[in-house]
This record gives structure tokens, C-alpha cells and sequence, in this order.
């Protein structure tokens, strides 16, 4: 690129010299004739200006018969000359310099950057311009035939990262980029050298944890639709059994964050009835019995119940769940359980169907609008509130601590996971289990009934337990167990026990993720 640059230059210069010479030599020739009506250097340009622009005033014409040769050069110069420069016109509307040149103009705006184009990078490029106005989309491919172009602002530049950023010249906040492709990191060449780069970097992956050092984070789309699933359609008292159909990359992820946040009342016993293969699963997380009854109905603890035989096989199950959800990674089989559960079976409870695209008069969770939003993916709220909690944690504590920057992943997570069960603590202060939002004024609310309530020794204990028995089953689902001494390689702890063995510090310890309310309160996330 660089070598053919200076070749484009070397042929400019050159075409330069011949036209300021026969400028020079039209001015000479005509100097010299009395009748003549070009008498300068500057009379010369705009004949020749005139005449290659085929405009053709006939104020100023070389009456010499060298002057009548320059001017029958630039005669025949003149077409090819409106050709070149009405392909260079084109070229540069259809090529990569007109976004470039609009977007030198947007540089204090917030650019988000997208590897690729494709539904899932569409659809959050969508929702991202309606809770951002200064948003500036960019996909990093040309657009071809077969695009529909997007109802939203945005521009298609076949451009890297690095020439993005270059381009946005350290104004303004900084370019965040998408790479929403499973596992694209390591082999779309639009992610090489990422690090290096002033950026903040949102990968799609589906495996390896989350990480928030550094420039590049990681997001799981199966996880991100557990998460909305939770959040939408939160669990409540009523419920005793729920049915999970489909165990691949959606239910699994469906039954993680019911076991890490589907926590309200220290006396629950709910059964999970779990259909498809499970056998992985079970062999990564083998300290589940601790915190769960498997295979079989307790009626002190939550079940996990994984069915060898076909749900089909269950009529009366069907018939008793509160609710069925369906999270089959096949689309359209999920569609075909859901039909064949409403034709042949008396359903007492609610069917929840996973949908990538919505489906009126169904109840359905996983549409890409709901899924791929700028809070699901960058997570702006929720790593907030853990990075509070742990600040919080710190100060609870007389034993040194580490700053949220020095956690590991696994502790990392535990404090995220602390701060996504503030909805369930927000419906449990205020025993109302409509609330599916949180609002300013919700957590207002919440948070007096909370200073309220820990007046009595009795409920700021039942907080603590109830914070404990989520806390016990987060560790526990990553394979942590008892040790009479803290041991982080060979992951044991001295608080997995029951809470009634814990000294009163380590009950204090569990006060922070409520105390986290009194931060949302009076802070903007």
C-alpha cells in the first residue's frame, strides 16, 4: 500500500510539471503577439481552467500557432480530465473516504465498532442507538448486496480497529469494540491486537470467565439470555416445582443462575426437574449435594432432579409444574414441545418458551432485542455494584482484604454474583413479587424497610442467613468445600458450614450485599 501510494504521488507531481509548463509556454507565445488576448501567467490558468472544464467563455483564446497547440492539448485533456474526476468523485462516495471523512467530523461522539455484521451485532448496534444519541455504529466490512440496510444510523468501512481508533485521534470517550461471533477472539483477524489498543473490547464467547481487567471483556449470549429469563420472569413463593426442558448451552445456563439467585426465604424447597443429558454437568460441579438434594424431593432443602427417561414420560409432572420452561438450543424442536404440551396435556402452571424473535400471545424469553442490550453485554450496572459490594466487604471486615483489582476471577465473580440477587432481596424487603424492575425509587423503598427491619436483632439475622445459604451455594457450584483454614488453590474455606457454626464476624460478613442497597440509593449506575 505504501509503495503504491508513492507511485500515485511521483505520477501527480509529474502530470503537475506538464501542466505548469504549458502554462508557462502558452503565456511565453502569446506574450509576444500585440492582438493577443492572454497577457499573464494568471490569464493563462484561467484559459486553461475554462477550457479543460469544457465551460468555454471565449473571453481569453490563443491566437499563435503555438498558442492554438497548447490550447488543442488541453482540448483533448478536457474530456478525459471530467471523466477522471467524476470517477474520482464516485470513487470516493462509494469507497471508504466519505465515511471517513464524515466521521472526522463526529470525533466527541461515542463510536462503537463492530467486527462484523450480522444479526445478534444488528440487533444490540439497534439498541444501543436508542439509549445513546451520540452513538456512532461502524461495521468493519463493506456492505454487499445481500444486506438489508439497517433502520439506524451506521456506516460499513472495511477498516481495522487500529485504523479506527487512528482515525478518532484520542477524542472524546473510547471506541468500544464487538466482536459478537462465538469464540472470535482468537481467530477474527479484526481482534489481533486488541490489547495494545485505547479501547474497550466486548467479545462473545462460550467459555473462560469473564474478565474486567484489562481492555478485553468476555460475554456468553446463553448466559446473557439466563439472565434476562431471571430478571423478566423472577421466581416466587408460590412456586414449589419447575421443569427445565432442553439441557444444552440454554438450559444449562437457565439452571446456573437459578441455583446462584433463585434464593428467597430460608425455608424454601424447591424442586428442579431437569430433562436431557446432565452427565457433564454433574461431573464438573460434584459438590452440589452439599447445598441440594439430587434425585430425590427434600422437603428442608432445593432438588435437583436430572431425568434419564423423555419428559413425555412424566404426564403428571407436566400436569403439576408452576412452570415448564423451554430452553432447547434447537429453536424450532422447542416450538414442537410447546405445541405438543398445549394440544395433549392439562398444564396447571405457566410454559416460559425461548424465542430468538417474538411471539405474541405466548410467553416467551430470549428474543435478540431482549437479550443483546448494552447492559446485558457490557454489563455497566451490575459490575458496578459488585465492585461496591467488595468496597463494602473491605470495610466490614478487620482482617486485610484484597481491592476489587487484585481479586481472582472466582472471587470476582462471587461479588457479581451477589450483586445480580438484588432484585430477589428488593422483592423480599418488600414482599412484592410484581416488582421486575429496579427503579431508584424501588431501591429507595427497599432500603428503608431494610434499615427498618435489622432494628431486630431476629431479621438482621435471618438477612444474614438468607445471604449465607446464596453465598454457600455459589461456592459449592464451583467445587469449593469445607477446610478449617482458608486455602484458595485447593479451594476450601472455613465458612462452608451451616450458618449456626459461623462466628459472629463471619455473620457480618453477608451484611454487605444488602448494605449494597443504601449505595444504589443515593448513587447514579
Amino acid at each position: 500500500m505504501i509503495r503504491k501510494n508513492k507511485i500515485y504521488l511521483r505520477v501527480t507531481i509529474l502530470l503537475l510539471i506538464i501542466y505548469v509548463g504549458l502554462l508557462v509556454v502558452l503565456c511565453l507565445s502569446e506574450h509576444t503577439d500585440s492582438s493577443a488576448t492572454i497577457h499573464s501567467f494568471s490569464d493563462a490558468f484561467w484559459y486553461s481552467l475554462v477550457t479543460l472544464t469544457t465551460v468555454g467563455y471565449g473571453d481569453l483564446t490563443p491566437v499563435t500557432p503555438l498558442g492554438h497547440a497548447v490550447g488543442a492539448v488541453f482540448l483533448l485533456l478536457s474530456a478525459g480530465i471530467m471523466m477522471t474526476l467524476f470517477g474520482a468523485v464516485i470513487s470516493f462516495v462509494t469507497s471508504e473516504g466519505l465515511p471517513f471523512f464524515l466521521l472526522g467530523f463526529q470525533r466527541k461522539k461515542n463510536w462503537y465498532y463492530f467486527a462484523d455484521y450480522g444479526v445478534e451485532a444488528s440487533t444490540l448496534a439497534k439498541n444501543i442507538c436508542k439509549e445513546d444519541s451520540d452513538a456512532i455504529i461502524i461495521f468493519g466490512e463493506k456492505k454487499n448486496e445481500q444486506m438489508e440496510f439497517p433502520d439506524y444510523p451506521c456506516l460499513f468501512i472495511s477498516a481495522s480497529p487500529a485504523r479506527i481508533v487512528a482515525h478518532k485521534k484520542g477524542i472524546g470517550e473510547k471506541c468500544k469494540i464487538f466482536l459478537m461471533k462465538e469464540n472470535d477472539i482468537g481467530v477474527n483477524i479484526r481482534a489481533a491486537n486488541l490489547h495494545t489498543l485505547p479501547v474497550e473490547v466486548y467479545a462473545r464467547t462460550t467459555n473462560g470467565r469473564d474478565s474486567l481487567s484489562g481492555n478485553i471483556r468476555f460475554f456468553h449470549s446463553y448466559d446473557c439470555c439466563a439472565r434476562q429469563y431471571w430478571r423478566s420472569k423472577p421466581l416466587c413463593s408460590c412456586e414449589n416445582t419447575i421443569v427445565i426442558i432442553g439441557f444444552g448451552n440454554y438450559g444449562r445456563c437457565i439452571l446456573e443462575r437459578a441455583i446462584l439467585t433463585n434464593i428467597i426465604s430460608v425455608t424454601q424447597h424447591i424442586a428442579y426437574h431437569i430433562f436431557g443429558d446432565a452427565s457433564i454437568f454433574l461431573a464438573m460441579h460434584r459438590h452440589l449435594h452439599e447445598t441440594f438434594s439430587l434425585d430425590k424431593e427434600s422437603e428442608t432443602m432445593d432438588s435437583l432432579i436430572f431425568h434419564r427417561e423423555i419428559w413425555e414420560q412424566c404426564p403428571a409432572l407436566m400436569q403439576q409444574a408452576d412452570r415448564i420452561i423451554i430452553c432447547t438450543d434447537d429453536e424450532p424442536e422447542g416450538w414442537n414441545i410447546f405445541w405438543r404440551l398445549n394440544s395433549y396435556y392439562r398444564i396447571r402452571g405457566q410454559i416460559h418458551l425461548r424465542s430468538s424473535q417474538k411471539a405474541p400471545g405466548v410467553s416467551f424469553f430470549g428474543a435478540n432485542e431482549d437479550t443483546y442490550t448494552p447492559n446485558q453485554i457490557m454489563r455497566t450496572t451490575l459490575n458496578k455494584a459488585a465492585v461496591k459490594i467488595n468496597e463494602l466487604f473491605c470495610k466490614s471486615v478487620s482482617y486485610p482484604t484484597l481491592s476489587w483489582e487484585d481479586l481472582d476471577s472466582i472471587h470476582r465473580e462471587s461479588k457479581i454474583s451477589a450483586a445480580d440477587h438484588i432484585l430477589m432481596k428488593i422483592r423480599i424487603l418488600l414482599k412484592d413479587e410484581t416488582i421486575t424492575d429496579v427503579t431508584s425509587d424501588v431501591i429507595q423503598k427497599a432500603y428503608k424497610e431494610y434499615a427498618e427491619n435489622i432494628k431486630s436483632e431476629a431479621m438482621r439475622d435471618m438477612y444474614r442467613r438468607l445471604d449465607h445459604s446464596r453465598w454457600l451455594r455459589f461456592y459449592t457450584f464451583y467445587n469449593w468445600s469445607y477446610g478449617p483454614v482458608r486455602d484458595d488453590t485447593a479451594r476450601q474455606h472455613p465458612m462452608l458450614c451451616p450458618y449456626q457454626e459461623l462466628t459472629l464476624e463471619q455473620k457480618r460478613e453477608r451484611d454487605a450485599a444488602w448494605e449494597l442497597l443504601s449505595y444504589l440509593a443515593t448513587e447514579s449506575l
